[in-house]
C-alpha cells in the first residue's frame, strides 16, 4: 500500500503561556496542504525493515522515525504482523510542516487498512496523539482549530479557495521546536494572554481579538492581526527566514506569515494572480 503523506500550514499560532505540567499553552489553526508530499509504502513482510531516502531525507535512525514508532505502536496495541516501510521524504525537515507528523499519522491509518483493523478516525486519532502532539490533525486532514498542548481538535469551516498559496523554505536553515520555544520562555510574552508569575498557569486573554475572530475577518484584513509569536524568537535569530515573509510582500501577498516553529513561511496571493 502506498500513500502520499502532505504537510500542514499554521493561519496564526499564539503561546498563550507555561501550564503546571510543563507544556506550553497554545492555539492555532491547522490547514492541510500538499504542495509537498512523501511517499510512504507499507506492505506485509516476513520480519520488519524500513528504508528512507529522497532529497529531503537527513540520515536520521530510520528505527526512530514515527513511521516505524506506528508499526511498533499497533503492534503491540492489537498483535499486527511484521511490515517493509518504504519512505520517500520530499517534505522540508525542521520547517514547521508537520512532515514527519504526517508520515507517522498515514503509517497509522494504512496499518488499520492494510491489517483490516477498520478503526475509526476518532481510534486512529488517540493512537496518533502517543506518536505527537501534531500527529492526530493528519488523521483527521482538514482545517482544524487546535487548542491546548496542541491535543484539542475542533473541525474548523474556512474557504481559501479564492487564494492561491506558495510556501518557501530557506536553504540549510531549519528551526527546532526546541529552540522556538526557549525563544518564547526568555520573557517574550505573546500579546495573546498574560501568564500569572506564581503558578505558571494561564489566564484568560485580554486581547481585544480572539484567534477566532480573526480568522473570520478578511484575508487582506489579517496582516499584523493573525500572528505567529514565535516569529518574535526566530526572526531575529534567523533574518533569513524574515525575509521571505517581506519578499512575498514586495512581490503583492494578501498575507504571509512562518508556520509553526519556522523555517517555513507561506503567502495568500489572490487565486487569478
Amino acid at each position: 500500500m502506498t500513500v502520499y503523506p502532505n504537510v500542514k500550514l499554521n493561519l496564526g499560532l499564539r503561546v498563550l503561556g507555561k501550564r503546571p505540567d510543563g507544556y506550553h499553552e497554545l492555539e492555532s489553526l491547522f490547514i492541510p496542504w500538499d504542495g509537498f508530499r512523501d511517499e510512504l509504502c507499507v506492505e506485509p513482510a516476513a520480519e520488519f525493515g524500513i528504508e528512507i531516502g529522497g532529497p529531503c531525507y537527513r540520515g536520521w535512525d530510520p528505527s526512530e522515525d514515527l513511521t516505524a514508532r506506528a508499526w511498533r505502536l499497533v503492534r503491540d496495541e492489537f498483535g499486527i504482523g511484521p511490515v517493509r516501510i518504504r519512505l520517500t521524504k520530499n517534505s522540508p525537515v525542521g520547517a514547521g510542516l508537520g512532515g514527519g507528523s504526517a508520515d507517522g499519522a498515514f503509517a497509522l491509518r494504512a496499518l488499520s487498512e492494510l491489517f483490516g483493523l477498520g478503526l475509526s478516525d476518532d481510534a486512529l486519532a488517540a493512537l496518533a496523539a502517543r506518536l505527537g502532539s501534531d500527529c492526530p490533525f493528519f488523521i483527521y486532514n482538514r482545517p482544524m482549530f487546535v487548542s491546548g498542548r496542541g491535543d484539542v481538535l475542533e473541525a474548523f469551516d474556512i474557504d481559501l479557495s479564492a487564494y492561491r498559496i506558495e510556501v518557501a523554505v530557506p536553504e540549510g536553515v531549519a528551526v527546532s521546536t526546541k529552540e522556538a520555544y526557549a525563544g518564547i520562555d526568555k520573557g517574550i510574552p505573546s500579546p495573546a494572554a498574560q501568564v500569572r508569575d506564581d503558578s505558571a498557569a494561564v489566564i484568560p486573554s485580554e486581547a481585544k481579538e480572539s484567534l477566532r475572530e480573526v480568522l473570520h475577518l478578511p484575508v487582506s484584513s489579517w496582516p499584523g492581526r493573525l500572528v505567529n509569536d514565535f516569529e518574535r524568537s526566530v526572526f531575529p535569530a534567523h533574518p533569513e527566514i524574515s525575509a521571505l515573509k517581506e519578499d512575498f510582500y514586495r512581490r503583492g501577498a494578501l498575507y504571509a506569515a512562518m508556520s509553526g516553529s519556522g523555517s517555513a513561511v507561506f503567502a495568500l496571493f489572490p487565486a487569478n494572480v
